[in-house]
């Protein structure tokens, strides 16, 4: 499974959305490549890949980039006009130069390197499944008004959820849509709190809607049932609590259904669109798109990727829906010069690269209005893994740490919640803290409903208590090597941003 990274964008900083913003084209009127005559139809002698040809929003010259597509090979899988973003299969393998090349495009690109098949999340090590006799051990610790597994929910304690709970356990007219592999929607902890009409599977870049598309192929397909245990498993008497445990939580599918697990980039600009459309508040993007962990403008095909992208999770802000993603767990210093790339192109044969994640951007986490969430342990410090970097980290939350450990039943530093097939398990990762923001978020949205996604975001910021740069070398691990370097202040540094969430506050 693939990582995810991240930069700084603020939703309310003009400049930084305005630079990312010219930089790709997006702005009305900006010039478009020389016109191109159709082109001759062209035989398809190469893979069949998936593509997105990013156009004018408009009817006339959707239609006239549609002409252009058949005539050089492609086949429209779908067209998102709202936002001017194409998805095409074809096997010509100068499709791409082609389209780049026709009036009307701004933008053109392979969003794969590998031919079709008949993504990458932000967890660290596999799953660890809570046995039922482990189950019942931790049960007998849970104090009266708990949840039979909260004992073990070191983090609801951490940013004072379990409080929160009692005060205002988030509004059934919030919805967190999981952005994932699939979500069971039958445990009977999620189950409670599930909209099935906010829900669908994207893989492909074309929603299906049909009933249970959303659930996970198969039990390996975990990672976003335990994220939307996360944030929203009812206190029903049953396993765990979510943060918000009165929002509801819906899955749009976005990873391919084999044991890749692949992200791409099509099946994302489906979900956030889906979501904005079907009245989604929040998203969770524990992820990033594959199959470039960082897109580099000067590279066509990677600049059509983040155009497009950026011009669907743009949509959904528009529409009302915040944006929360992992800042990944390479424990890299995300403001930095340079760092190097080894894993992309994560779906065929990888290459080393050094990029300037400036230059290069990691996305959804990277883009403009984006938040950018750190994962911290049950001491409060930076989790070994995590990413980090000053004006990067918008705020951080609980995501697990082996290495801290915490005093409860199973002592087990990782973040307990729900698995497919009604089990529970332990993982680690970004991955885990996205959503304890997305939850404190949806706690947020329930007592504020007219905030936008901008000032949600400055909202978690402001009710966020930051710890401040720690005073000693930062040694994750404990193995004697400083492992980061912290930068910055009480007010705003790189391991926290402006903080760890802190969902009771956000209640009061």
């Amino acid at each position: 499974m693939a990582h995810l990274r991240s930069r700084h964008r603020l939703a309310l900083a003009v400049p930084v959305v305005l630079s990312l913003t010219a930089s790709l084209g997006f702005l009305p009127g900006v010039a478009t490549a020389t016109p191109l005559s159709t082109p001759a139809a062209t035989t398809a002698d190469g893979p069949n890949l998936s593509y997105v040809v990013n156009t004018a929003a408009d009817h006339r010259t959707i239609a006239s980039v549609k002409k252009a597509i058949a005539a050089a090979g492609g086949s429209v899988v779908i067209a998102y006009e709202q936002i001017g973003v194409i998805v095409v299969h074809s096997a010509n393998p100068d499709f791409g130069r082609q389209m780049r090349a026709v009036r009307g495009v701004q933008s053109a690109g392979a969003t794969r390197t590998s031919p079709l098949k008949a993504a990458g999340t932000t967890d660290e090590g596999a799953a660890q499944v809570l046995s039922a006799a482990e189950a019942a051990k931790v049960a007998k610790s849970a104090d009266a008004g708990q949840e039979p597994l909260e004992a073990d929910q070191w983090d609801l304690r951490a940013i004072g959820a379990d409080k929160a709970a009692t005060v205002n356990p988030g509004s059934k007219k919030v919805t967190v849509a999981v952005i994932d592999v699939g979500v069971d929607d039958t445990h009977p902890d999620i189950a409670p709190n599930f909209s099935a009409s906010q829900s669908a599977n994207c893989v492909g870049g074309k929603p299906d809607t049909t009933y249970g598309s959303w659930r996970p192929v198969d039990a390996d397909h975990y990672h976003g049932t335990h994220v939307a245990g996360e944030i929203a498993a009812a206190r029903n008497g049953v396993g765990v609590a979510g943060v918000a445990p009165g929002v509801k939580v819906s899955g749009i599918t976005v990873a391919e259904p084999d044991s890749t697990q692949l992200f791409f980039p099509e099946s994302v600009v489906c979900a956030f669109v889906f979501a904005a459309d079907h009245g989604v508040e929040i998203t969770n993007n524990s992820y990033y798109v594959d199959p470039w962990l960082y897109n580099c403008l000067d590279d066509p095909d990677q600049k059509a990727i983040v155009d497009a992208v950026n011009r669907a999770q743009l949509y959904a802000q528009r529409k009302g829906t915040l944006n929360v993603a992992a800042a990944g767990n390479s424990n890299d210093d995300l403001d930095s010069d340079a760092l190097t790339d080894d894993s992309s192109p994560d779906d065929s044969t990888a290459t080393t690269r050094t990029v300037d994640p400036h230059k290069c951007f990691d996305i959804p986490t990277q883009l403009p209005g984006v938040v950018t969430v750190s994962s911290t342990g049950v001491k409060g410090a930076k989790s070994y893994f995590s990413s980090y970097g000053k004006g990067v980290v918008d705020v951080a939350a609980p995501g697990g740490d082996r290495y801290q450990i915490p005093d409860t039943p199973s002592g087990n530093g990782r973040i307990l919640s729900t698995l497919p097939n009604n089990t529970y398990g332990f993982l680690q990762g970004t991955s885990m803290a996205t959503p304890h923001v997305a939850g404190v978020a949806a706690l947020l949205k329930s007592k504020y409903p007219w905030a936008t996604p901008a000032q949600l975001q400055l909202l978690l910021k402001v009710q966020a208590d930051n710890p401040g740069c720690p005073a000693e070398p930062y040694d994750g691990n404990g193995d004697g090597v400083v492992d980061a370097t912290c930068v910055g202040g009480k007010h705003a540094n790189g391991f926290y941003g402006a903080g760890i969430v802190n969902a009771l506050r956000a209640v009061k």
